[in-house]
Order: structure tokens, then sequence, then C-alpha cells
């Protein structure tokens, strides 16, 4: 499946929505796209349609963040870009992660390929456009 979304910040509600509901039987999103690109704003917009109530922020310098969620439970929130290789992400236990059966949202998710390719998971890239829109490229 593949599906492309043109948004603004406007539409971020309706876009995280489209997320959503076209990732019924994956628990794991891979987003990527360039620093800047609205990774974090949209998974905060995604959380919070997930029932996460408490502060979603970027997990940059943690790496992992868990927010909990009454419908879901711990939903693990993971951004790689300070890891320089598979080897940091399996010391941080990645696979752990993946493995819970919990949601896991996993920011530069290319520093691991190999960890995540044969995960079922739903890709989530995101680009700039003209006049401070974006585009959303989801496939699995």
């Amino acid at each position: 499946m593949r599906l492309v979304i043109e948004y603004t910040i406007h539409d971020l509600t309706k876009t995280a929505a489209s997320v959503i509901e076209n990732s019924i039987d994956n628990k794991i999103f891979l987003f990527s796209g360039e620093m800047g690109s609205g990774k974090t704003t949209l998974i905060k917009e995604i959380c919070k349609q997930l029932g996460v109530t408490e502060t979603v922020s970027s997990p940059t310098y943690s790496i992992v963040n868990i927010y909990q969620s009454t419908p879901f439970g711990d939903i693990y929130h993971l951004d790689l870009f300070r890891l320089n290789n598979e080897q940091e992400a399996e010391e941080i236990g990645i696979t752990d992660y993946l493995d819970s059966g919990n949601i896991c949202i996993i920011e530069w998710p290319e520093i691991a390929p190999n960890i995540l390719k044969s995960r079922n998971s739903i890709a989530i890239n995101l680009s700039y456009l003209e006049n401070h829109n974006r585009q959303l490229t989801l496939s699995s």
C-alpha cells in the first residue's frame, strides 16, 4: 500500500488520523525525513489521538521516551539520530521494544535497517514542499 498526503500544520489532526487509519495492522511506525521536516510534530498529534495525555517530546537525547495510553498501554518513541550504527541500536535494547507487542514510533530508522526490515511496519517519509507545505508518503 502507498498513500501520499500533502498537508499544512492546519491539517495536522486530519493527517494524523489518516496515518492511524491506514496503519491498522501495524504497531511499528518508521518516520524518516530531513531534520525539521515535522516528524516530531506529527508524532505528537498521533500520540494524542492514540490517547496519550502527557507531553510528547523528541527523545533525541534520551533516545527512548515511553508514553502511557489507556487504550494501548505503553507507547515507545525512539529517536535513533544520535546512534552510529545498528550495534548501538541493539545495545539500547531496540529489539526488546520491537518485540514487546506495543506501539513503537521510530525516528531515523535508516540507522538500523537490518533490524527493522523483517518487521511488520509502516514507513512514513516526510518532505518539504513550497509555502510551508509538507508531503507525507506512507507505505507498508
